[in-house]
């Protein structure tokens, strides 16, 4: 994972990068806000069809991307996240094939810095990383090709899962973990690379297999990441180590709901299954993230406060109340649940935006 004292090649090239990113984002919101029954402005015919893609690809696809290039420390990496995100752009605008074709090029750009990487690096948590932007460059490339997005969703799915996975592993180095350990690790990415593979033959199989391998790698996580003794510390150490933990809880429960119900296309329990690892898993592993890698994309500190909290807090109780009216099929309630949801990633950018302010006032001059 990359640090946050590392510079860009670029000097201000992260920046509109990030701000393609962060447009994606607010998109996604409102094109979830309509899915959910919201009746405000739909803005763009598309807009609510793009949801899904627009938040894993154009915002988290490019994330993702941009994080990579600076850690690579090339000007070449940066087109990656410059197709997802101006592939982001185009999805609710213009004919959706046009914004999907930038993104896969963009994915294909990431499979290669991957390369790179694996190629400088020959180790496991590399690999489950370049795994994982595989499958996103096959699920784009499915997409693309007109398959349906709850067929496509496995893979996109898995190409975050195995990035944030991979970055633990790596990051739980220092704990020097025993050889049986890290085998153990690279069967259970198997196990869910496989139900992936499987989803192509028959869908409910593959869901309920890699649910399975979700379930599995919640468990190593908790009992392996080193965030487990992190907990026992104090301000921004604690602060991540919390938010990892309560990722993993999402991670295990939708592991859990997909192997439990199995190929759902749709419906609350497909949302329950959706956003329990896309906003309970992944955003609270941004919102832990986000002081050390934000420094590096925005090249000012992010210094951590306990108002952070807040946001990480509010982000368990509001995806609470939406799993519970899918659950329940109380569709009131997962409507007022995914309002919340939006309102908390908000917060989550007021408080980043916020830190830096203060951090860039308190900075010294030069």
């Amino acid at each position: 994972m990359m640090g946050g004292q590392q510079k860009s090649g670029g000097g201000l090239i992260p920046l509109p990068l990030l701000a393609l990113a962060i447009v994606a984002l607010l998109a996604a919101l409102w094109a979830g806000l309509l899915r959910l029954g919201w009746a405000w402005p739909v803005l763009r015919p598309a807009l609510p069809a793009a949801h899904g893609p627009l938040m894993v690809s154009g915002f988290l696809g490019t994330l993702i991307s941009l994080e990579r290039a600076i850690a690579l420390h090339r000007p070449g990496a940066f087109l990656a996240p410059l197709f997802t995100g101006i592939g982001g752009l185009l999805l609710a605008g213009l004919p959706a094939v046009w914004g999907a074709l930038l993104i896969t090029l963009g994915s294909l750009g990431l499979v290669a810095l991957f390369g790179v990487m694996l190629w400088q690096h020959r180790t496991l948590h590399t690999a489950v990383m370049a795994l994982g932007a595989l499958l996103w460059l096959v699920g784009n490339g499915l997409w693309l090709g007109g398959w349906s997005i709850h067929r496509v969703v496995l893979w996109w799915l898995g190409f975050l899962v195995l990035t944030i996975a991979g970055e633990r592993l790596e990051l739980s180095q220092v704990l020097r973990l025993p050889g049986r350990v890290r085998w153990l690790f690279g069967l259970l990415v198997a196990l869910f690379t496989a139900g992936v593979l499987l989803s192509l033959a028959s869908y409910p199989a593959g869901m309920r297999l890699a649910g399975l391998g979700l379930l599995l790698l919640a468990a190593w996580l908790v009992r392996f990441d080193i965030a487990r003794r992190n907990l026992r510390r104090q301000g921004l150490t604690r602060y991540i180590a919390v938010c990892l933990f309560l990722g993993y809880f999402w991670l295990g429960l939708g592991g859990l709901l997909a192997l439990a119900y199995g190929g759902i296309p749709a419906g609350p329990i497909y949302d329950a299954i959706l956003h329990a690892v896309f906003l309970g898993f992944v955003f609270s592993m941004i919102f832990g993230h986000a002081p050390i890698i934000f420094p590096a994309v925005l090249q000012r500190p992010v210094p951590y406060r306990p108002r952070f909290y807040s946001h990480l807090i509010t982000l368990q109780l509001s995806l609470l109340l939406r799993v519970a009216g899918d659950l329940l099929l109380w569709p009131e309630v997962r409507r007022w649940g995914g309002l919340l949801n939006v309102l908390v990633v908000l917060l989550f950018l007021a408080n980043i935006a916020l830190s830096v302010w203060q951090g860039s006032k308190t900075a010294p001059a030069g």
